[in-house]
């Protein structure tokens, strides 16, 4: 492996990952048990930046021992739901005890063909690989309906990945815009300060607590069937995971009586602006100081000049491995796999997978330049 030093010139890597989150941890992991040299690119300044920029309250839903990487225990009780700080921290230290190559802000502007090999290019850096492995998430762009920048200014808005805490809203009302796990995480976390409004449909929620001493063991049962039920592998999961790829995650830790307990009143979709105000679906207009989008992401690669994807934007694969350009991979899609791919106790399977295709990969290449070079010497 050439190493790349400073910020400009092009230099070679033989695999590059793109992304320096818990796929892209977990990828380099099995790389490096296998003698493969590669760099990970990270877009921010520090790894787990991706959970330490989450809101202040956030835990994981999973106890310490789901959240567990490839080849290194999560600290602590293993029964305990991690923080999104100690999530990071955990990542960071992953990296660290592994001496995975990192390359923090670096964010890849192009991926394309030059040859023989891929280009990366990240502003004035640039590099060619072999292999490159996309592990940079299937969400990263966070969505907001069309009609918000028709709300008046003096409206905070903000998306749930930009929201830290309350401290953030002006004095008044907020709404809080989807029904799903973050939006009832916010609008609770906002409403002991502040009228709150709960807008969208319900997508069902988990009809126990998962903090619970007797469902503790339905952890188990719950991930083992995510892991190894509900894959592409077996007969129900290819007939289920189309329906649950289309439908919403249910709520799993809040409760509907939570949101009634806490104050706040469920409200209809919004489906437009009334006079700079949020409307909803029954007509209705709400006089809000702070709207907080928790409207999701969307799939998002502008940056990868490859014919890849499908209409929808989505990277045509089969379990990672995109067999119309040898040598590009993705890694942490939902569904990638199983229902756990995009999960940090799921994406360390796919990881190991990708590795051993790579290693194959790299061993049939090598063949064929021995068979061409040996070609030439006889043939001089």
């Amino acid at each position: 492996m050439r190493t790349v030093r400073g910020r400009e010139g092009v230099g070679h890597v033989d695999t590059v990952i793109i992304g320096g989150g818990q796929a892209g941890l977990a990828m380099g992991y099995h790389l490096q048990r296998r003698g493969v040299p590669f760099v990970i690119l990270d877009a921010n300044d520090r790894v787990g930046h991706a959970w330490r920029q989450r809101w202040d309250s956030l835990r994981l839903f999973t106890p310490t021992w789901c959240a567990a990487m490839p080849g290194m225990p999560f600290p602590g009780k293993r029964r305990v739901a991690p923080t999104k700080d100690e999530m990071a921290d955990y990542l960071e230290s992953y990296m660290v005890r592994f001496e995975l190559p990192v390359r923090n802000g670096t964010r890849v502007d192009a991926l394309c063909r030059e040859g023989d090999h891929f280009l990366v290019t990240a502003g004035d850096w640039r590099c060619t690989a072999d292999q490159v492995v996309v592990a940079t998430g299937a969400f990263s762009t966070a969505w907001r309906p069309p009609f918000a920048p028709d709300m008046d200014a003096r409206i905070i808005q903000l998306h749930s990945s930009e929201y830290r805490n309350p401290n953030q809203l002006r004095p008044g009302g907020v709404l809080v815009v989807g029904a799903g796990n973050s939006g009832c995480d916010i609008a609770l976390d906002v409403a002991d300060e502040r009228p709150t409004w709960l807008a969208g449909r319900h997508p069902g929620h988990v009809p126990f607590r998962i903090e619970g001493r007797v469902t503790r063991h339905l952890v188990h049962v719950v991930r083992f069937m995510g892991h190894h039920v509900l894959t592409r592998g077996t007969p129900i999961g290819r007939k289920l995971i189309p329906k649950l790829a289309q439908s919403g995650d249910p709520v799993i830790r809040i409760k509907p009586k939570d949101i009634v307990a806490g104050g706040i009143e469920q409200v209809p979709p919004v489906t437009g602006v009334s006079d700079g105000l949020p409307m909803l679906e029954d007509g209705r207009v709400l006089n809000v100081s702070n709207v907080i989008w928790c409207t999701g992401f969307r799939r998002s690669y502008p940056w990868i000049d490859l014919a890849v994807f499908d209409s929808d934007g989505s990277p045509i694969h089969n379990r990672g491995i995109v067999a119309t350009e040898p040598g590009l991979y993705f890694l942490g899609l939902p569904f990638q796999y199983a229902a756990t791919s995009d999960l940090v106790t799921g994406v360390g399977r796919d990881a190991r997978r990708l590795a051993r295709h790579i290693v194959k990969q790299r061993g049939r290449s090598s063949n064929q330049e021995h068979d061409r070079s040996t070609s030439v010497h006889a043939a001089a």
